[in-house]
């Protein structure tokens, strides 16, 4: 266990040392904090010197990092070593983005060359959907695209395609549907005519309930305008690791796109699961996405310790998680266009890193994964940052600004960014009793405009969110997944806790049909069915 090392209780030991230590202090002793605590990767910058942490902290973690070995897990992965050992997978996601002369795993079969027919093939299916040389079955072109799956087959891009929606092309609609309630599907396809509607179903195993009963509905919408079934092949694409079913399904052998046991979905984005995605932006702005993961890629792989962007990131979150006791993580991207990117951290982080077992099967023997949650600002401003700034509990926060904007609306920026700069500020100093008073607050309402500060955060600005600057910022945070699993000695690829609920669920389902006996329930179970029976 971590927590046995004798780096580990040296950390403990100085978190009772710093826990006390506030901000304002901080700040005050060190002129050259944010140089000291600042890191820049080509287009994205990290200050992180508004964290509750000293140069002799930052020592520690990173003795910590080299004492569990994380250059040596590192690799592995490149390697191709079974690091996802609960499965007996290598993880190379990293393989999707490689340049076509790179070689990876660096030991065994080289994936690279299967990756790069992949994406050959999703190339030469957006210049025929965008070019108008994909027909449907009454000989009209494709106006819509509607990405069924659920998980790591529709959040990662889903986000993307919100977030890049100023590089949207503009002959195409792109639509997700990953809910099994039919509110989901019903409502998306109302307003779509299945003459000019593609469907993408993606699903690693091609069994995943919520997909399958998505596409068959689907597929009886489009069989009510088209009364043929051969006529599927013309509107359904798969991506998947299963073509014989793809092919049961009815989906035309040329149309499946291939996926690999090893690569996990929540870090799928950059694989054919990324089709929709392509298609919304066109595939040579998708080839920048990808040229982006890999720059950060090449950071994470060469960078040393004190440098290293994604490591940085993972010895914070573990300091304040581990070490300060905070239970939750805030992410506040000052941008509308990246409203989804908390979404998508929480699978990435909470399905990765929310365990108690380590790699050896004992106990971590601390708390994991934060909850992890946010939303834009200025909206948040407006929601909960009350409970940020005087709530009395610790939540360290990651900031995200953009240098330029998106959609440039004349005024609108600067106030964003002013807002962002304040609030990160405001969080980390706040306002004592003699500041109130000294702005003229009567008395009674001086406990009220009291704020304790000391809330720890991390700032990243991005130059302009664009597909590369996207892709750094995702790579981003996918190795510092990497870097905390190393950190806290668990498999952060496998998800097994996912896989108790589906078991259940298939068990219920002809229960909930009214078919089969429910007394080897609990008492609860067979209640609520019998409510919904009534």
């Amino acid at each position: 266990m971590s927590v046995d090392t004798p780096a580990w209780k040296a950390l403990v030991n100085h978190a009772a040392e710093q826990r006390v230590q506030h901000l304002r202090q901080l700040f005050a002793r060190d002129a050259q904090r944010f140089e000291r605590f600042s890191l820049q990767c080509e287009n994205l910058l990290l200050d992180y010197s508004k964290q509750r942490i000293s140069e002799q902290t930052m020592r520690l973690l990173r003795e910590l990092a080299i004492e569990c070995d994380i250059n040596g897990w590192r690799q592995r992965m490149l390697d191709g070593e079974l690091v996802n050992q609960t499965e007996g997978r290598a993880v190379l996601h990293m393989a999707l983005r490689a340049a076509p002369a790179e070689i990876l795993p660096r030991r065994g079969t080289n994936q690279v060359p299967a990756v790069q027919a992949v994406l050959a093939q999703m190339q030469r299916l957006c210049e025929s959907v965008h070019g108008g040389s994909w027909r449907g079955f009454s000989g009209e072109r494709i106006t819509d695209v509607v990405n069924l799956g659920i998980g790591g087959s529709d959040l990662g891009p889903r986000m993307a395609t919100r977030a890049l929606a100023a590089w949207q092309q503009p002959d195409i609609r792109v639509h997700f549907v990953a809910n099994v309630d039919g509110a989901d599907l019903a409502t998306t396809l109302a307003d779509l005519n299945p003459r000019s509607t593609l469907f993408i179903v993606s699903s690693k195993t091609f069994t995943t309930s919520e997909t399958l009963t998505n596409a068959n509905s689907a597929r009886q919408w489009l069989m009510a305008a088209a009364g043929e079934s051969e006529q599927v092949s013309r509107h359904f694409i798969a991506v998947t690791a299963n073509p014989e079913a793809a092919a049961f399904f009815g989906i035309a052998p040329e149309n499946i796109f291939e996926f690999w046991d090893w690569v996990g979905g929540r870090f799928s984005l950059w694989s054919a699961i990324g089709l929709p995605l392509a298609l919304a932006i066109g595939f040579h702005h998708f080839e920048a996405l990808l040229a982006g993961a890999r720059q950060m890629d090449t950071h994470f792989c060469s960078a040393p310790t004190e440098k290293n962007l994604p490591l940085t990131l993972a010895l914070l979150s573990l300091w304040n998680n581990s070490f300060l006791q905070a239970g939750s993580h805030a992410v506040l991207p000052y941008s509308q266009s990246l409203e989804l990117f908390p979404a998508y951290l929480q699978q990435l982080e909470m399905e990765s890193l929310g365990k108690q077992v380590d790699r050896a099967g004992q106990s971590v023997g601390v708390d994991t994964a934060p909850i992890l949650w946010g939303m834009p600002g200025t909206n948040g401003q407006h929601s909960f940052y009350q409970l940020l700034h005087q709530g009395g509990r610790l939540v360290p926060c990651d900031f995200i600004a953009l240098k330029q904007a998106d959609y440039p609306l004349p005024g609108h920026h600067p106030l964003l960014l002013a807002n962002c700069l304040a609030q990160s500020a405001a969080l980390a100093f706040g306002q004592t009793v003699e500041e109130a008073r000294a702005l003229g607050t009567p008395e009674e309402l001086i406990a009220h405009k009291v704020f304790p500060g000391n809330q720890p955060s991390n700032t990243l600005v991005l130059s302009q969110l664009d597909p590369h600057t996207l892709g750094q910022l995702i790579a981003l945070y996918e190795h510092k997944v990497f870097c905390l699993g190393v950190l806290w000695k668990l498999n952060p690829f496998d998800q097994w806790g996912v896989e108790l609920g589906k078991q259940l669920a298939t068990t219920l389902l002809p229960l909930v049909k009214g078919e089969g006996d429910a007394s080897g329930f609990d008492a609860s179970t067979r209640g609520l069915l019998a409510t919904l029976h009534e």
